[in-house]
């Protein structure tokens, strides 16, 4: 019998408001502290478990109601092949990009998925190994060669992997999916058919890309890349302009107009901060520069010592952290040096613009060493004592609120708190000319910390992206993946659940009503890995306004669990 967690408010304005001043009376503990210690947790392995393709559509078992209105794609994304042969990924990120496609028509949904056809995905199979590296896995030299070729491999710069297991974005109309490095490949949203690999530095000089782009209202595309070279390491802000007329008569990769906006020095240039998204508003991109470095002296050394990439991030809490603020019209960076205290973010809820102030809503934790943690050993151990270790030891993201003052000029006054926004706590103080040191408002009660805090924030993003908004929606996280559905109301600090034990929720993405007046008028879809039954994942629909139970479309084959998804609306 499952136990429920019933969906449900589990706070009420009246208590958001006493329990948020405890939450923010406490900021110095850390995030990780301030939740429950797991106990008695059970192993994960079945959700990190190499699964078989389904590449022809099969039919869903639907009970309960899926809105007839609901008509489209959702797409996912993630690792769902970890090994080759006898050669093992060593990192749950490594593994081999499969793509999900649930078609949702008419009330009725079907199941796909297919192997994304990278370049890695295909060598490998061909070879029957690991021939090409990743983040936390090392390709081994042929066993083939000679003994002198194999120690000269290590010398020679290892390929980069184009296997885009992350996420789905969309640049000129073309779905791509991507990871972060300089690749991408081309995806029919259709049938799931790998097309042409991108290589980003031949339209633009960049050598990476997030695969977190934003979308302004005009259909142009902006992300965060990398370049690096004799002047130094730069973090760089991509545009890329909206489809035009020709794009619909070409069936080809079109980046062409792509432009760097702004480069922005890294602080460190031997050790440039890792980022996995961006701020963006109205006007203004905020790049967050964290204290979460890439050593690029162990980068260049790391083959050579048979280390993977993921042993060169160092966590550097003696750092503060930087935002940089620029116009995104005209790339011209603020002269202003905006700080706060070390933190690390990997997503970003909102942004926007509000009578002179950019305020920005993250989730972020206090310890960045979280991403190297997640080995494949370590998210595949036993139930119980070393689960709860492992566990208790990661780090918590909560929501948090920071908040720029946009008019700092020399009449500025110092030492006091700049945000006069109404009901707003995050505080923004001038310690000397040009420097503005930032402190947090807490966007939670205490009630969220029993659900382990929060990540994959999504909002309609579609209407209140960049604009003032109320709700967004996220996995809490009282496991080491995600195991209940949150919805939070930013106001009032209300938290909404869905919550069963024994199953794992994927990131939910939001879906409006046609016609929809209201920001939470829609239905929210998650996709439901189910480790303790067999061939029992399912599409799960939630009311996003009551965020109860519509229907679910159960899945008779296993799916691993994964990472980013996006709905593809049908005509």
């Amino acid at each position: 019998m499952r136990e429920c967690i019933n969906p449900a408010v589990v706070g009420s304005p009246a208590q958001s408001s006493t329990m948020s001043k405890s939450a923010q009376a406490a900021p110095h503990i850390a995030s990780r502290l301030r939740c429950p210690q797991g106990s008695g947790l059970e192993s994960l392995a079945p959700l990190v478990t190499s699964v078989e393709e389904t590449p022809n559509p099969i039919p869903t078992t639907v009970s309960g109601n899926v809105p007839s209105w609901i008509n489209g794609s959702f797409l996912r994304n993630g690792p769902a092949k970890f090994e080759f042969g006898n050669d093992r990924y060593v990192h749950w990120f490594d593994g081999m990009a499969m793509m999900h496609k649930f078609h949702i028509e008419n009330g009725q949904v079907t199941y796909s998925s297919r192997f994304l056809r990278s370049d890695s995905y295909v060598q490998n199979s061909e070879k029957n190994r690991i021939v090409v590296s990743e983040f936390g896995t090392l390709a081994m030299p042929d066993p083939c060669k000679n003994i002198f070729a194999r120690f000269f491999s290590r010398f020679q710069v290892p390929k980069t992997t184009d296997n885009a297991s992350v996420n789905f974005v969309k640049y000129k109309g073309d779905y791509y999916v991507s990871t972060e490095t300089n690749y991408m490949r081309r995806i029919d949203p259709q049938s799931l058919e790998t097309k042409e690999k991108v290589d980003w530095s031949k339209f633009i000089a960049v050598n990476s890309a997030t695969a977190h782009p934003h979308y302004d209202r005009e259909g142009a595309s902006y992300n965060m890349g990398n370049s690096y070279g004799k002047q130094g390491f730069f973090y760089t802000i991509i545009r890329v302009p909206p489809p035009d007329e020709t794009a619909a008569k070409t069936d080809c990769a079109d980046l062409s107009g792509a432009k760097v906006i702004c480069s922005i020095p890294a602080t460190e240039p031997r050790k440039p901060s890792y980022y996995h998204s961006f701020v963006m508003s109205e006007n203004y991109i905020v790049f967050v520069e964290q204290p979460l470095k890439l050593d690029l002296l162990k980068f260049m050394l790391y083959r050579i010592q048979g280390k993977s990439f993921h042993k060169v991030m160092i966590w550097e809490p003696k750092n503060n952290t930087v935002f940089h603020l620029v116009n995104r019209h005209t790339g011209k960076r603020s002269e202003v040096k905006f700080q706060s205290a070390p933190m690390f973010a990997l997503h970003q809820i909102n942004a926007y613009e509000d009578n002179g102030f950019l305020v920005m809503d993250m989730c972020c934790g206090d310890d960045g060493e979280l991403i190297g943690d997640f080995t494949l050993e370590n998210v595949r151990r036993k139930s119980g004592e070393e689960m709860d270790k492992f566990y208790n030891a990661l780090c918590r993201n909560l929501p948090r609120r920071y908040v720029l003052p946009l008019n700092v000029d020399e009449q500025t006054p110092l030492d006091q708190n700049l945000v006069t926004l109404s009901g707003c706590t995050a505080t923004a103080v001038m310690t000397k000319s040009k420097e503005v040191f930032l402190t947090h408002e807490e966007l939670h009660d205490d009630t969220l910390l029993q659900y382990g805090g929060l990540e994959f924030p999504q909002i309609n993003y579609a209407q209140y992206n960049c604009r003032p908004y109320r709700y967004f929606y996220s996995c809490g996280f009282g496991h080491v993946f995600s195991d209940s559905l949150l919805k939070m109301d930013v106001n009032t600090k209300e938290l909404k659940v869905w919550r069963y034990p024994g199953l794992y929720p994927s990131e939910p993405v939001f879906v409006a009503s046609p016609g929809a007046t209201e920001e939470d008028d829609g239905v929210v879809l998650s996709v439901i890995i189910t480790p303790r039954k067999e061939k029992s994942t399912f599409l799960l629909v939630l009311d996003a306004k009551t965020f109860t139970e519509l229907g679910r479309a159960e899945v008779p084959v296993n799916i691993p669990y994964g990472t980013h998804g996006v709905f593809n609306e049908m005509g």
